[in-house]
């Protein structure tokens, strides 16, 4: 049988090399034409534990899993079972181990997949050097019809540099997998690639943050590693040096994100990168860019929370701290990427946006799509005319900081700007920038920060929408990737649907989003978080279809396309 998809899982305990093993088969299909996604999963303590590379090869693009898995090979079951929820399986996978490393856990055997066993351990007895990570790389990329030179061009690039007996080890260890295949039950054929003019990137989304700060324009970083944002941090150190960039790791957050307000009141475009803990001491420092009116650009790469929990899965419930965990009334921007390659499309955005309106821009990703690996097509350049309103010496006689405007953007004053110096703290104050607690003031302050985000046009970029009928799913951030599929498969039986991504989630767009729903009676929110915080907004901000439902889910598990469509067909 032929499938335009198969999905696999590679499990073991932490060290074993499932992650690496996965994304050397990525960056195999990637190279032999196909699409992937990959997504990884490690345990509550981040190091050591198990971990699982999740891996759907596929012959279009891919932004989520399917339904289930087709091969979970499992380099040993130590602790595996706790992913067992994460890994459905049917009667119609397959489930490879290695038998030195015992038998199948019950959780995972009860899935009822078919079971065969592959002595990995043993097979690199006789390759000198060789590891059972490679061996179990060779058995997939047989069962993925992954082309053998292609297999080994990826080995090559990957340890050529570690010396010819580190990569003949791996060679040999490979072919032993790829030879074994013959051995294994008959699985599903991926359909051959179908060929395109297109120009593909592997990059995961924290990678893809990272590039769209630069293109927007950031150039000053300072950030505390958390996970799952450090990649962001890692990513963009050398990069920002190549084009005369500053990467600061700061001795915590609240160091991160006053020495971006420093940088960007210099002048400087500036960025931070954190998770949920990390966004909470940062927040009485947003306020004050807010305040201020300096523009800066945060990250939060969303986990379980709340406090620490889970650092290593994924969850959308910082929504509701992104939207209003400022204190006073202090308006500003949140947009969060629906996608991989949208990662970097939205944080250019955000920098534009948040030099253009001399504001805090919080972008949300999360945990699924920033550690997510993916092959894309190469994401279109995207040019916004970004210029921050600065004023000029010449220019000035009375320099007001924070003159009323009709659009509510007044020239920001460079330090050593002759003639506009001027007072700048989180005090209120007023058209001067001096302290002030009048009451007319901090109504003429509140309105201008108001106004300028008000009235910006955000042009089409604030949402997705895909589709027509009279039903629709309104979704945001990683959610999409299975929303989009969905929606996809809805329509392949013959049905319309509309999709809704919102991309700015603040300030709110009640006309668009109205325009958007245009004919529709009923709709679906989709959102991975335990209380609905999504929904609750959409319903406190936005006139909505009278039919109005939520499939909400807390992380770690993701919402699947199949949940979805089991969700909508009841409407029938």
């Amino acid at each position: 049988m032929e499938v335009n998809s198969l999905s696999v899982i590679v499990a073991g305990s932490g060290g074993a090399g499932a992650i690496s093993t996965g994304s050397l088969l990525l960056e195999a299909a990637g190279l032999s034409g196909w699409y992937a996604y990959m997504t990884r999963s490690v345990g509550a303590q981040i190091r050591g534990g198990e971990a699982a590379a999740q891996l759907r090869v596929s012959c279009g693009p891919a932004a989520s899993h399917e339904d289930h898995f087709h091969i979970l090979l499992a380099l040993d079951w130590k602790n595996v079972g706790r992913f067992a929820a994460e890994m459905p399986l049917t009667q119609d996978s397959l489930i490879i181990g290695d038998p030195e490393q015992g038998d199948v856990p019950p959780e995972i055997a009860a899935s009822g997949a078919q079971q065969a066993l592959l002595p990995m351990k043993q097979m690199c007895q006789a390759i000198a050097g060789g590891r059972p990570n490679m061996v179990a790389m060779g058995a997939l990329a047989g069962l993925l019809s992954l082309p053998r030179q292609v297999v080994d061009a990826v080995l090559e690039k990957q340890f050529g540099h570690k010396g010819e007996k580190v990569l003949a080890a791996s060679r040999a260890a490979v072919n032993a997998g790829l030879d074994a295949v013959c051995s294994l039950p008959e699985m599903p054929r991926l359909a051959r690639p179908r060929r395109s003019a297109e120009t593909r990137w592997i990059l995961t989304g924290n990678q893809a943050t990272g590039l769209g700060a630069l293109r927007g324009g950031v150039r000053f970083v300072a950030g505390y590693p958390i996970t799952p944002a450090t990649e962001v941090l890692e990513w963009m150190a050398p990069a920002l040096d190549k084009v005369g960039g500053t990467l600061v790791q700061a001795e915590d957050e609240l160091a991160a994100i006053n020495q971006i307000i420093g940088a960007s009141y210099g002048g400087t475009p500036s960025l931070t990168a954190t998770a949920g803990p990390g966004l909470s001491l940062m927040t009485e420092s947003i306020g004050l860019a807010v305040a201020s009116e300096t523009p800066i650009v945060v990250v939060d790469v969303m986990r379980g929370g709340p406090s620490t929990g889970i650092p290593a899965k994924s969850e959308q419930a910082d929504l509701n701290i992104a939207l209003y965990g400022l204190h006073g009334d202090a308006p500003h921007l949140v947009l969060a990427p629906n996608s991989v390659p949208d990662c970097l499309f939205a944080t250019q955005w955000a920098v534009h946006l948040a030099e253009s309106l001399q504001t805090v821009a919080l972008v949300l990703s999360d945990q699924a799509l920033g550690q997510a690996r993916s092959v894309v097509d190469k994401p279109a350049d995207s040019i916004f005319p970004t210029r921050r309103l600065t004023a000029a010496a010449s220019a000035v006689d009375k320099y007001q900081r924070y003159a009323l405007t009709d659009t509510g953007i007044s020239p920001m004053a460079i330090p050593g700007t002759p003639g506009c110096q001027y007072t700048a703290d989180g005090l209120e104050h007023n058209e001067a920038s001096l302290p002030s607690s009048l009451a007319a003031d901090h109504q003429q302050q509140l309105d201008k920060r108001e106004r300028k985000l008000a009235l910006h046009d955000y042009g089409v970029s604030w949402a997705d929408v895909e589709g027509e009928g009279d039903i629709a799913i309104i979704t945001w951030g990683s959610c999409t990737g299975a929303a989009r599929e969905a929606a996809r498969r809805w329509r392949d039986e013959g049905r319309s649907l509309r999709l809704i991504s919102l991309r700015l989630l603040a300030p709110v767009q009640p006309e668009k989003l109205a325009s958007a729903l245009s004919g529709v009676w009923r709709a679906l929110v989709v959102e991975q978080t335990h209380s609905g915080q999504f929904q609750r907004y959409l319903r406190a901000h936005y006139t909505l279809p009278a039919q109005l439902e939520c499939l909400n889910r807390p992380g770690p598990l993701p919402i699947r396309s199949n949940e979805i469509l089991a969700r909508l067909a009841k409407w029938k």
